[in-house]
């Protein structure tokens, strides 16, 4: 549509404003009631609501993982959520950061350059406690973290990013790396100040304490994989790839589910009576001659037939048939 008026919408809009149908003291209050939304050219966001929506997607996913791989570990009550995903330069998110804390610079391959895992001292110190056999209370007054703790939380932050892989499997299949373990976030220089990053933080809840759990990703090392951040292609490899990933860990698990077999040589009826006075060396009729063949059952269903005998002088069957699905429709019938 054009932005300039034609003479006859002119002359409409004068004829509107003479009878009074346009209000112009109405139309500057709406003007005046606008939100302004700031917007500074010097840093100008990189990422798209889409993009970051797809950020928000893996990280869910990633939280539900986080939360299944530390209560293994801990054997506590834990809960990672998804607490706010933003795009801020490299500095404020440093400045931002409290002393000491928790900042695992790692890498991602095949992404190019690091990434910061920082996590709060508060969470830190309780998954210490836990890991040395404490409650996992909240620690009262901050202090440094001991050369011990800090090559326990380098460990630590290896399990936080075992489920990275799988939570980004449907973008790119990476590699993550814990590189070195800092605890003042001024030695953290992982790229120019005002360089932008997407800040992902995670409310974490462990035992009696809360805190947050920062992942600071520098747009130059998601630059390569941009394009892939949108929700078709997640849907699409979530639809593909996912289904036939469970279907075969599906089968798998089957396989290995353990079921009751039961053997019946045959059927004979009884009186309570009968029941109640026999002895050892009695002999109770059968409905079914030696001869033939006994039915294998898995619950309620007959899948084989077979004849009994001994091997190593245990008791057998030996199956001879497999009941195909028209034959176990038929008995059923």
């Amino acid at each position: 549509m054009s932005d300039i008026l034609s003479q006859n919408e002119i002359d409409s809009l004068l004829t509107a404003l003479s009878s009074g149908d346009v209000d112009m003291e109405k139309m500057k209050k709406q003007d005046e009631e606008k939100e302004i939304k700031v917007y500074d050219f010097r840093r100008p966001s990189k990422l798209s609501k889409e993009q970051l929506r797809t950020l928000e997607m893996i990280f869910e996913n990633y939280a539900r993982l986080l939360t299944t791989i530390l209560s293994a570990r801990l054997r506590s009550m834990v809960d990672f959520e998804v607490a706010s995903i933003e795009q801020v330069s490299y500095d404020e998110f440093i400045r931002s950061l409290p002393e000491p804390t928790i900042i695992g610079i790692s890498e991602m391959e095949p992404l190019k350059g690091s990434f910061i895992f920082e996590i709060s001292p508060g969470i830190g110190f309780t998954i210490i406690d836990r890991l040395f056999g404490g409650m996992g209370k909240p620690i009262k007054e901050i202090r440094p973290f001991t050369d011990i703790e800090k090559v326990v939380l380098t460990k630590v932050i290896s399990w936080f990013l075992r489920g990275l892989p799988e939570a980004w499997e449907n973008i790119i299949k990476i590699i993550p790396r814990v590189q070195e373990i800092e605890s003042n976030p001024q030695f953290s220089q992982i790229v120019p100040n005002n360089d932008m990053t997407v800040i992902i933080t995670l409310s974490a809840k462990i035992s009696g304490s809360e805190g947050l759990i920062n992942i600071c990703i520098p747009y130059i090392v998601l630059e390569p994989i941009v394009s892939r951040l949108n929700a078709q292609q997640w849907f699409s490899n979530t639809r593909g790839e996912q289904t036939a990933k469970h279907l075969s860990s599906l089968k798998k698990r089957i396989k290995k589910a353990s079921l009751s077999i039961f053997a019946e040589l045959g059927r004979a009826q009884l009186t309570v009576t009968d029941l109640l006075y026999l002895e050892p060396g009695d002999v109770v009729k059968l409905d079914k001659n030696t001869s033939e063949k006994i039915e294998i059952r898995i619950g309620e269903r007959v899948k084989y037939k077979g004849v009994a005998g001994t091997k190593n002088n245990n008791r057998a069957i030996k199956i001879t048939d497999v009941v195909t699905y028209e034959e176990e429709g038929e008995e059923d019938e």
